[in-house]
């Protein structure tokens, strides 16, 4: 990573939660035991509550809206001009794909696995997720890193079974703690003939039509969101899905 060059590309926009998130400790001894495991690097964990984040309605009410999976990676965004690889950038981080020497390779190595399956585009603008063995732990237990486009993403990774589920916070707690197994590694099993499963990190919600009128169409909900994800393991202390009527700055939650 070269930090002197500045990034020529913006940022991938952040993604809101389409219910409110409040802050909850959690049970300190415990957490220095467990914490680091389940991706707690403070003893609090910021919780969804049963309260619509005001803006996200449209997630709730609105037929257009559809959920695609959320890969656990990092985000890498690219610029190809005339078949030529020209920019790269994780989040604002500028990447030199040149530096083959203390440089971050594996971000190479999934940008051509992805290119020789044809997923760059020859000319544009591209934003999608780096898995492999270097990110996240390798939940998808790749031996080779890839990219992965949001847009491929948004044909390939779609829940068809989103629409099966009432839009509650209750049903979606339950959707997401028993069944949502990642389609990204369930199709991959299915070419090598695994049989077990994985979960997902968690779900975007798009709604294309409220993209073409320049209104608010993404938003993202995390099986780590949910009380359940911890309390069998680290005891949140005083949580209640109803919430608190205290408002917290939803901007600083990840």
């Amino acid at each position: 990573m070269d930090q002197r060059r500045e990034p020529s590309m913006t940022d991938f926009p952040k993604l809101h939660c389409p219910f409110v998130r409040q802050t909850f400790d959690v049970d300190r001894e415990r957490w220095k035991t467990h914490g680091a495991r389940l991706g707690l690097r403070e003893p609090r964990a910021y919780l969804v509550v049963n309260r619509v984040n005001p803006g996200y309605e449209w997630v709730f009410d609105d037929p257009a809206t559809f959920a695609v999976e959320k890969l656990n990676g990092t985000n890498i965004k690219i610029r190809t001009e005339k078949g030529r690889l020209v920019a790269v950038q994780n989040r604002l981080n500028v990447i030199d794909p040149l530096q083959v020497i203390r440089g971050k390779t594996f971000i190479v190595e999934g940008l051509f696995m992805s290119i020789g399956k044809g997923l760059v585009k020859e000319d544009g603008e591209q934003a999608g997720e780096l898995i492999g063995p270097k990110v996240q732990g390798n939940p998808y237990k790749l031996e080779l890193h890839e990219w992965y486009p949001f847009e491929v993403a948004l044909e390939r990774l779609r829940y068809r079974s989103f629409h099966e589920h009432e839009r509650s916070f209750a049903s979606w707690s339950g959707w997401f703690k028993d069944w949502l197994h990642s389609r990204y590694y369930t199709k991959r099993a299915s070419k090598t003939g695994a049989d077990d499963k994985v979960f997902a990190e968690g779900v975007v919600f798009y709604n294309l039509e409220r993209r073409a009128n320049q209104q608010s169409w993404m938003a993202k909900l995390r099986r780590d969101m949910f009380d359940w994800f911890y309390a069998d393991t680290i005891p949140i202390l005083g949580y209640d899905p109803a919430g608190r009527d205290e408002v917290e700055d939803q901007e600083k939650f990840d």
